[in-house]
């Protein structure tokens, strides 16, 4: 019988592991969902319940062996069609790391599934089935995780069972799918020859494939680096509330509370809030109730200043020698996910951070068809799933990084004002790290009312 100390060293260790977010993509019937059972199943991070369940499933269907992919499809139309439809996520852990887990749907329809799910993560498994190579919906979600900016990309060449486990037919996806990517800017591409069907190289090596000296996917998963030093990048602190207690213990207390989305803040730093442009210096950092003289991404903590300034939730909080310059014009691309079109002209919410102000769209310059890189120039809207060049015009200044600078102040939501729902995901500046694309600018002021 585990002791409380037993219990408490257990959570002190999880704790020290590092978190990696990844997401699974790749077209219909490659095998995704088959991956991730295999993944939770052989790695021991599958309740019995759970495989009791699938397992009845399974005979049900008159199969023998359990569907892993049963797993991960938890929808009924998901089971019954034997696809994924929606974000399915997943936690679990080793001995070494702790993994969240986003497995998206491979069909076209549901790109902004995959834009979803992996808009957060670190890493991306692109499935390819070993007999077809790579296909447009490959190229698309190579495309995706090279706009998203995902650092690492592995290249999962499953079925391999059915090419008999031949070196040749891998090598040869291997190196298309590594030229279209590194062409994308992609920084990092992994490729793996497994079968998720079989479990070869998913969770421990293959005994048919003596050629492949490389790691299992676990293993990459739980090797691949996902930390870095925090000062390397710029310090942003987006405000998400003022604190002023005003009791007779703290009676001129003012702080400010948020999480750091990037970057380190020291006392004693010169910094300046944004879009105002007042400066000041920062006085105090309280985290957890303590006074520390440090704070790094991503911690919750409160910031208090030397000055009392006028600030409230959404303003930011940069280093003075910050090269931030607040603007009413913002170029980015965006992917679209509703199913009413998006068009030039409508008036939405733009979120930033903590922020939300209002915004019209300006312009739609073009359409990026995913298969080629191509632009159409001039589409008028952008439908579901589409991905496209627009102008926007807010309501108010907004101080906005590049997406290739920071994933988390350069990206943004555009919301409906009517009803609340999220229309459009987007990101500021270039589309790719590998190619330049041309801003397109604003157009000049036609008589809206910002």
């Amino acid at each position: 019988m585990s002791t409380t100390a037993d219990t408490a060293l257990a959570a002190e260790a999880l704790a020290a592991t590092s978190l990696l977010r990844f997401a699974t993509a790749g077209s219909v019937d490659d095998g995704k969902s088959t991956l991730v059972g295999r993944l939770l199943h052989d790695s021991k991070s599958v309740l019995t319940d759970q495989l009791e369940a699938v397992s009845r499933a399974s005979q049900a269907r008159g199969q023998e062996a359990p569907d892993l992919a049963l797993l991960t499809d938890g929808l009924r139309a998901e089971r019954e069609q034997g696809i994924t439809i929606d974000v399915a996520y997943r936690y679990f852990a080793t001995p070494r790391r702790r993994f969240i887990l986003a497995d998206t749907p491979g069909h076209v329809q549901y790109t902004r599934n995959m834009v979803t799910g992996a808009s957060t993560a670190e890493l991306a498994v692109v499935l390819v089935d070993a007999r077809n190579g790579v296909v447009e919906q490959t190229r698309r979600h190579a495309a995706v995780a090279a706009l998203l900016r995902v650092p690492h990309v592995v290249l999962a060449v499953n079925k391999m069972d059915l090419v008999d486990y031949a070196e040749d037919v891998f090598a040869a996806i291997a190196d298309e799918f590594s030229g279209y990517a590194t062409s994308l800017g992609v920084p990092e591409v992994t490729a793996i020859p497994i079968s998720a069907l079989e479990g070869d190289n998913v969770v421990t090596p293959s005994a048919h494939m003596d050629w492949y000296s490389g790691p299992t996917v676990l293993e990459h998963l739980e090797t691949v680096p996902v930390t870095h030093d925090p000062t390397d990048d710029p310090a942003r602190f987006p405000v998400q509330y003022v604190i002023r207690p005003q009791t007779p213990d703290h009676p001129d207390y003012r702080g400010y509370a948020g999480q750091l989305a990037s970057g380190v803040l020291r006392v004693g730093d010169r910094v300046t809030v944004h879009p105002s442009g007042r400066s000041s210096t920062v006085e105090a950092i309280d985290a957890l109730g303590q006074s520390v003289d440090v704070a790094w991404a991503p911690q919750s903590v409160t910031i208090r200043l030397a000055d009392d300034l006028d600030i409230s939730r959404g303003d930011l909080i940069a280093p003075a020698e910050a090269t931030l310059r607040p603007s009413q014009d913002l170029t980015a691309t965006v992917c679209h996910l509703h199913d009413r079109p998006l068009k030039p002209g409508d008036r939405v919410l733009l979120k930033h951070t903590t922020r939300t102000v209002k915004a019209i769209v300006k312009e739609i310059p073009t359409r990026l068809t995913l298969a080629d890189l191509s632009h159409h120039p001039a589409p008028g809207e952008l439908a579901a799933n589409d991905i496209g060049r627009v102008v926007l015009r807010t309501a108010e200044a907004l101080p906005v990084d590049p997406y290739a600078s920071s994933r988390r102040t350069g990206s943004f939501l555009l919301i409906d004002p009517a009803d609340g729902s999220t229309l459009t995901a987007g990101m500021a500046g270039e589309a790719f790290a590998g190619a330049q694309v041309a801003a397109a600018e604003a157009p000049e002021d036609d008589g809206w009312d910002f």
